[in-house]
């Protein structure tokens, strides 16, 4: 007989009911695996039904737990939701139900008007950004003629001075002379402090890098403010250090601006007193010095709340001082921004009425091995330029005089042309020593009859006399092949030593 393992349920129920003579009947046995097999059937339905059921109560709470999620992140998202709309518009109220649901049609609607906002916001910077760009356009293009118009008749005044000042005179007319220089050299500063102040306050200055015979530049600098010094009762020293090089490499214009109106202001502010100028060496780097400039007065002083106020543009300590004293309020604003773009500081020690002190940093590059030659080329020969052939490109007769006048006291030979294309037409004809071309004539301009020049002769020196402040002036004249420039009005000595420099070998 077969040993048949049955359905523990059924096995416990053969045991209970059924003798061993009953189960030794086959009609039974079969019987019994009919049932047997039944209950296995049974128990594997259930088995499938519970694994069924145990699945979908998963899923169920995966469903649910999702949701939960839904719910949370809708919440936040009414939460930003509503920030949002009342960091947009304070005074706008939308309510939400307590589901956290709210009249979206009302939300998307504010939304279109808050978009429509933006864009008609936006055309209106855009159209304000045009105004502002046309404006400073505007303003460059009238400082730019207004320093032309300006600058030009001013050369010939600073010039016919110079003149005068070398021809024989009575001592009455020295005087006056002297009068003349100084009120000429106040309005040159001023002019340039003036013109100069919208590029210099928008960062758009291009410094130069000459060598300079630093001894030589503030020694010049303290005698033209000497007059005035004198004038009110004041001594005016100077101090260089011993150890300073003869020779760096900088903008002589720029350092003379900043010195000029630092101790102008001194001599305005001091009377009967000692203004003392100091230049001295700092320290030497791989390839440059560092040179620390100090101007100290004995007057009147600033009062320590009024220190930094000062190099405010337009501004004085106190009403009192621009009556008194008078000026524009722009030499110390200038002077600042022009140290800062050379990466220096303006500092002040002042006390009131035992005067102040101003002083600085400032590197420049180490000199050229050729300066010394260069810049004792006009040593040479006092006012001696004989056997240099000059060109002289000019439209305005009375520059055209002074000028001539000035190069043939240097025994200069000298050509005149009144625009650029008779200067073009001379220079192919005629051989010269060295062009100096005005830019803004009729027929041709400057920069076109430099470019043509260069054409045909690559070598001959070419400098650009100038009495525009624009912003761009220095890359166009280069980009136009000049070799050099001369801002109008131009110190005569500063003309005889760039003629020099390219002409004395």
């Amino acid at each position: 007989m077969i040993s048949i393992l049955y359905h523990k349920l059924l096995d416990k129920q053969i045991k209970k009911f059924l003798t061993e003579e009953q189960l030794a009947d086959e009609s039974i046995l079969q019987f019994l695996e009919v049932v047997n097999n039944a209950y296995a059937g049974f128990e594997r339905d259930k088995k499938i039904s519970d694994h069924a059921f145990s699945i979908s109560e998963k899923e169920y709470q995966e469903v649910t737990m999702h949701l939960q999620e839904q719910h949370d992140i809708q919440l936040q998202s009414i939460f930003k939701l509503k920030n949002a709309i009342r960091s947009l518009d304070p005074q706008y109220d939308i309510h939400f139900s307590e589901s956290g649901t709210a009249d979206m049609i009302s939300v998307i609607s504010f939304l279109e008007e808050q978009i429509k906002k933006t864009k008609a916001l936006e055309v209106e910077l855009i159209q304000a950004k045009e105004v502002a760009e046309q404006a400073a356009r505007a303003k460059a293009d009238f400082l730019s003629v207004m320093s032309h118009e300006i600058r030009t008749p001013l050369n010939a005044i600073i010039g016919i001075a110079h003149l005068l000042s070398e021809d024989e005179k009575l001592s009455s007319q020295e005087e006056n002379l002297q009068v003349l220089g100084f009120a000429a050299d106040n309005l040159f500063n001023l002019i340039n402090d003036v013109l100069d102040f919208g590029k210099i306050d928008e960062g758009k200055i291009l410094f130069s890098e000459k060598n300079i015979d630093i001894r030589r530049l503030v020694s010049r600098i303290k005698a033209a403010n000497g007059i005035r010094a004198e004038d009110r009762g004041n001594i005016l020293k100077l101090i260089v250090d011993e150890d300073l090089p003869v020779f760096i490499k900088g903008d002589d214009v720029r350092l003379g601006q900043v010195l000029n109106n630092l101790i102008s202001n001194a001599i305005k502010f001091t009377s009967n007193g000692t203004i003392v100028i100091e230049v001295l060496l700092n320290q030497v780097l791989e390839d440059q010095v560092e040179v620390y400039f100090s101007v100290t007065d004995s007057g009147i002083g600033i009062e320590p709340g009024k220190q930094q106020l000062i190099f405010e543009r337009f501004t004085q300590a106190n009403a009192e001082i621009t009556r008194e004293f008078g000026g524009s309020g722009l030499g110390l604003a200038i002077t600042k921004k022009l140290l800062n773009m050379q990466h220096s500081e303006i500092h002040v020690e002042s006390e009131p009425g035992k005067g102040s002190k101003f002083y600085f940093l400032l590197r420049f590059k180490k000199a050229d091995a050729d300066a010394a030659k260069i810049t004792m080329q006009p040593e040479k020969g006092k006012g001696n330029l004989s056997g240099i052939r000059i060109l002289l490109v000019e439209d305005v007769e009375f520059n055209v005089f002074v000028a001539e006048k000035m190069l043939k006291n240097w025994e200069a030979v000298v050509e005149i042309a009144d625009n650029g294309l008779k200067a073009v037409e001379k220079a192919r004809s005629n051989e010269y020593d060295i062009i100096l071309m005005d830019l803004q004539m009729p027929v041709m301009d400057g920069y076109t009859a430099s470019k043509c020049i260069r054409d045909f002769n690559t070598a001959i020196p070419i400098i650009a006399l100038t009495a525009s402040s624009s912003v761009d002036i220095q890359e166009k004249i280069y980009g136009f092949g000049m070799t050099d420039y001369l801002s109008k009005p131009f110190n005569p000595d500063e003309l005889f030593e760039t003629i020099c420099k390219y002409t004395i070998k």
